[in-house]
């Protein structure tokens, strides 16, 4: 029996892997890529623990990086997204894979359930694995391995969220117009209790569309009350249950607006349950909304030209790079490109809330 990469017993015909060889090194699995591919940026010592643990595992590379040739690529585009459950995500890949595709290279998506322990191991693997380039959705503030890829000359672009930290390519939705133009809406309707439901507040678009909706309330003269705030649902059960307490307060509110569709679906399914005339708005447009049978105000954009943006971002990033093609060379420094993709209002059913 061979020792393994915690010191345990292994078959003898288990292969060790990269990450085994990161875990004995005590480094991340992107700088033993960097130490096997001979990077000279690579600290001595780190370089010299990283071979030891490769010489004691009995550590080789598999057939196909082996027949890579430093500066010949993948061919791959990672896609880092937090819900695959959520249709935007889907949307947002079909809109990346279109436009890479049209250039042979194909997307891989990871999913990281809003996780950023593990968004930070897909991302590390990732580059492990070569890919040209990173089309990212992060799960939070915390981008440092994000960052990491970057500096190994991967570039990155950052999809419905800002970079933080450092500088990237990015592509957002009018969080804050659109929020605050839906909750206007609901004003001018009269209503004055507008309850709000949204995404976690370490999420970036949920804090921007909670600051478009308290900028409105303020512009009214009413205060953003936190009575009618409930924040972190990210299901749609979860965001009826929030929307269910709404309702159920001695002074409830007249309307809800939404952060996202699943709480969107959530408040629609409280508010039914409930049987009350309270008015709903929501961003996101979503399939069948219209059929719903209440009066919604939905916050709309093209999910599909987020994506194709993105896509069309990493492209002129990879079309900008010095050396060989796809997968050598370095990131050009900034400035960061950055693209805001418009909303508008859409009514369903009446009146109008």
């Amino acid at each position: 029996m061979t020792p393994g990469p915690a010191g345990g017993a292994a078959p003898r015909d288990a292969q060790p892997t990269l990450r085994d060889v990161a875990e004995r090194a005590a480094v991340s699995a992107m700088t033993v890529s960097r130490v096997l591919r001979d990077d000279p940026k690579v600290l001595p010592a780190t370089a010299a623990r990283v071979r030891a643990a490769v010489a004691e595992l009995g550590y080789r590379r598999n057939e196909v990086a082996r027949s890579l040739r430093l500066g010949s690529g993948t061919g791959l585009v990672g896609l880092v997204v937090t819900n695959l459950a959520n249709p935007f995500y889907s949307r947002l890949a079909l809109g990346v894979d279109a436009v890479v595709a049209q250039h042979g290279l194909k997307a891989v998506i990871g999913n990281t359930g809003q996780d950023p322990g593990t968004e930070r191991s897909l991302v590390e693997d990732l580059v492990a694995r070569r890919v040209d380039g990173i089309v990212a959705v992060p799960a939070g503030r915390d981008q440092r391995h994000l960052a990491a890829a970057a500096a190994e000359g991967v570039p990155v672009v950052l999809a419905s969220r800002p970079p933080v930290g450092f500088a990237a390519d990015h592509v957002l939705v009018d969080d804050y117009g659109g929020a605050r133009a839906a909750t206007e809406r609901l004003l001018a309707a009269g209503h004055r209790r507008i309850g709000f439901l949204g995404s976690p507040p370490a999420v970036y678009t949920g804090t921007e569309r909670l600051r478009g909706y308290a900028d409105a309330l303020a512009a009214a003269g009413l205060p953003a009350d936190d009575t009618y705030i409930r924040q972190g649902q990210q299901q749609t059960a979860e965001a009826a249950r929030a929307a269910a307490g709404l309702l159920a307060l001695p002074d409830p509110p007249t309307a809800l607006f939404c952060s996202n569709n699943r709480n969107t679906i959530g408040a629609f399914r409280a508010i039914r349950e409930a049987g009350t005339a309270t008015a709903l708005a929501g961003f996101d447009d979503f399939e069948m909304a219209d059929t719903l049978g209440l009066p919604l105000t939905l916050v709309a954009y093209d999910t599909d030209e987020l994506g194709r943006e993105a896509g069309r971002l990493l492209l002129a990033r990879l079309g900008e790079r010095t050396g060989a093609g796809p997968g050598t060379g370095t990131v050009p420094a900034p400035p960061e490109r950055r693209t805001v993709v418009p909303t508008t209002l859409v009514a369903y059913g009446t009146p109008d809330p």
